[in-house]
């Protein structure tokens, strides 16, 4: 067994860098993948995610096993987190950027196609959705919103009681 190489204080500065920009490209990559299915991993999702972990960690730390170097690149993971929810709190004009934002799906009973096809969501979802809220028909939803998390809530008329 081979000792691995000294890592030197540049070396680290270095994997902080990279750590920094996998963090930033895998923050852009599941922002772009939407509400619905970020909301919705499951068990295929998460062993993917262990698959991707797998793969960046070389990008993280060029295949150097080395303590110092793990320790810097969950350091800095944590620490673009921590300053990401500092952003979001101290300029909540970033949150829809970074986190999302509801997206009215029915307004008034009417449908609104074009945002079920960009939020990439289903008629069936929708009617799953609403018979899940106890709603049988479009013409009993006044609002039906999805959520950033990638639920769905619906909304009965005003003044209708359920």
């Amino acid at each position: 067994m081979s000792a691995l190489p000294p890592i030197t204080a540049h070396g680290l500065e270095v994997q902080a860098v990279k750590t920094a920009v996998v963090f930033v490209a895998l923050g852009a990559g599941l922002r772009l993948l939407g509400k619905r299915e970020a909301g919705q991993l499951n068990v295929y999702d998460l062993a993917m995610l262990m698959a991707l972990a797998n793969a960046v960690q070389n990008a993280m730390t060029g295949g150097k096993g080395n303590l110092g170097v793990g320790l810097v690149d969950s350091s800095v993971v944590v620490l673009a987190a921590w300053a990401l929810t500092r952003l979001v709190v101290r300029f909540p004009a970033l949150e829809p950027l970074t986190v999302g934002s509801p997206t009215i799906l029915v307004y008034n009973g009417r449908v609104l196609a074009d945002r079920l096809r960009r939020q990439r969501v289903g008629r069936e979802e929708l009617s799953a959705a609403m018979r899940a809220s106890g709603f049988s028909s479009l013409r009993e939803v006044h609002t039906a919103i999805l959520e950033v998390d990638g639920s769905i809530t619906i909304v009965g008329h005003p003044g209708e009681r359920r």
